[in-house]
């Protein structure tokens, strides 16, 4: 028990060379994105004088529409090879994003090609991150998709902490656009990373050619929702995300407009904290290793969830920006040990040919549900008051731990591989 016990921690820490790069590919994108953090609200606002109403259009719209947009991509997804789909989705990214200090360049830069290139990244994102995860069920054995999802954590939160600093200091060095080149570049050299890989993939169970049916754009919902275990983990993980970042703007306007923070304490307050998703993905594993798996993601999933409430007593100075911090540490914590197991409890309880489908429906409805919870509660901050609106959002997270799924249903049994005609 003791030697075999050994044996798989030594195989976590050694997921093979297509893994480093595939991880190595996340990391270059991940500090690109957080390098490019608000760099369209910024743009709008300086470049193209844009008013809050074209700002909060900027965020929710483009995102929702992105992902209205990427329906019909995870079925396509699913019946090709998700290498060359992963490939493809970064050099758009680039592409696209490419465009903004071309135009910048030019002088011929509009906030109406902003909107339409954050639609075209959103659906691109959510696309990417089906066909990732669908590779990743391919690439390694189910033992180890908990180590590599926590790494994808950890990364993510590292990436967090350093990005958005060093992004600010480009921009004041460098122009408005500097982060936005850096984001670009940061999706080639992924797509060049996963090229680097050249690993053979096997073909789908159907052929590319197969005409795709109206009823597959359904078919990811449908199989969430047919499955106990996915079903209560998607409308918890749909309405905490969304009810979290529903209060982002409201907290933004409290603190830098009523409570007098400046900007940098502000950046402070939210980066700083990060430090603290970092730990818990490191802890994911180990945790999951003593308690199991289950009791991991229901007990890391109800404490994420008692945090947010305290932002409701958020007053000025010392004592208010600790309180946010605090507040802001101890959910990131819970949230950085409860991802990676959650992810990996989603990959595992879906058969390997649904990964896709699945996968890019969740991600659909978790964009297409914030933006509709954020511009609710921009409603509801005007006529309740900020701290109303930030109380109640908090109050209404208490539940969510409500649709944890209690026990694990058995795994789903996988089809037959397909022959490898290579």
């Amino acid at each position: 028990m003791g030697s075999g016990h050994r044996l798989g921690q030594l195989r976590g820490h050694r997921l093979g060379r297509q893994f480093g790069w595939l991880w190595g590919a996340y990391g270059t994108s991940a500090l690109g994105t957080w390098l490019a953090f608000g760099a369209f609200p910024l743009i709008a606002v300086r470049v193209l004088h844009a008013g809050p109403a074209e700002v909060a259009a900027l965020a929710s719209v483009g995102s929702a529409v992105g992902a209205a947009v990427a329906v019909p991509l995870g079925p396509w997804v699913e019946f090709r090879r998700k290498r060359p789909v992963l490939i493809a989705m970064d050099l758009v990214r680039f592409a696209a994003l490419l465009t903004i200090p071309g135009a910048f360049a030019l002088g011929m830069l509009t906030f109406l090609q902003l909107l339409l290139v954050s639609v075209v990244v959103a659906a691109a994102d959510i696309t990417f991150r089906a066909a990732s995860g669908a590779y990743l069920k391919t690439l390694l054995p189910t033992e180890d998709l908990l180590v590599a999802n926590a790494r994808f954590e950890s990364t993510a939160w590292t990436t967090t902490i350093i990005g958005p600093p060093l992004g600010g200091a480009a921009i004041g060095l460098l122009g408005p656009v500097a982060t936005v080149v850096a984001d670009a570049v940061s999706y080639l050299l992924s797509a060049l990373g996963i090229r680097a890989m050249g690993r053979h993939e096997p073909p789908p169970k159907r052929r590319e050619g197969t005409r795709m049916r109206a009823g597959d754009l359904l078919d990811g919902w449908r199989y969430i929702l047919a499955d106990a275990s996915l079903r209560p983990l998607f409308f918890n993980t749909a309405l905490f995300n969304g009810l979290v970042m529903a209060t982002q703007p409201l907290l933004a306007v409290l603190m830098l407009g009523r409570l007098g923070f400046t900007p940098w304490q502000y950046g402070l307050a939210f980066a700083a904290p990060s430090i603290g998703g970092l730990l818990g993905s490191r802890l994911a594993r180990p945790l999951v290793n003593r308690f199991g798996q289950n009791q991991v993601l229901v007990v890391a999933g109800s404490l994420r969830a008692v945090w947010p409430v305290g932002l409701a007593f958020l007053g000025p100075g010392t004592g208010g920006l600790l309180l946010v911090m605090g507040v802001e540490l101890g959910l990131i914590f819970c949230c950085g040990v409860f991802n990676p197991v959650s992810a990996s409890y989603r990959l595992e309880r879906t058969a390997t040919d649904r990964v896709a489908r699945t996968l890019s429906a969740w991600a659909v409805t978790t964009k297409a549900s914030t933006a509709l919870l954020t511009a609710a509660w921009g409603v509801l901050g005007g006529l309740l008051g900020l701290r109303t609106a930030i109380g109640l959002a908090g109050v209404l997270l208490l539940a969510t731990p409500l649709l944890l799924p209690r026990r694990a249903a058995a795994l789903p049994s996988e089809p037959e591989p397909a022959p490898n005609r290579a």
